[in-house]
């Protein structure tokens, strides 16, 4: 009996999403690997403000060069909101990440209708690549695959 209220609890706690976006990093064959930053924001399809959802840079980095000092590289998100956007921002600031898969909640309070996902990502010594997927809300799916900086880019909306 114990055991079932800790299951409900666990449950009911579980913070509600109106889908996951999954992005993968590939792993480059380059002599002088760096992290990518990555921007990932929503855009409404007919247009709108952006919403960024997750940036991932260099948040530990300190002294004359903080990390902040290289977003503007993330260049559609930066002109998109990013530089109004205060770092590091609550949930949606993060260190940049190793090459792999990785999962990043869309917004519960999402409304029904059509947007357009955008995935931005630039490396040291490396190429830029922004990725566009058009997603409906709720039960859309899409998924598409980036060139160069981004492998497969996936959503998945309730």
């Amino acid at each position: 009996m114990r055991s079932s209220y800790l299951l409900l609890a666990g449950v009911i706690a579980a913070p509600a999403t109106a889908g996951t976006v999954t992005v993968t990093i590939p792993r480059l064959p380059v002599a002088e690997y760096h992290r990518p930053y990555v921007a990932i924001w929503l855009e409404p399809a007919v247009g709108g403000a952006a919403r960024t959802l997750a940036v991932w840079y260099d948040v530990k980095k300190g002294g004359k060069e903080p990390g902040t000092k290289w977003l503007s590289d993330l260049r559609a998100w930066w002109r998109k909101g990013g530089r109004s956007l205060a770092l590091p921002a609550n949930g949606i600031s993060g260190a940049t990440r190793a090459p792999g898969q990785y999962s990043v909640a869309l917004p519960a309070d999402l409304r029904p209708g059509a947007y357009v996902l955008n995935v931005e990502a630039a490396r040291e010594t490396g190429g830029r690549e922004l990725v566009t997927v058009p997603l409906t809300v709720p039960n859309g799916t899409a998924r598409t695959t980036g060139k160069t900086e981004l492998g497969a880019v996936t959503l998945a909306a309730r």
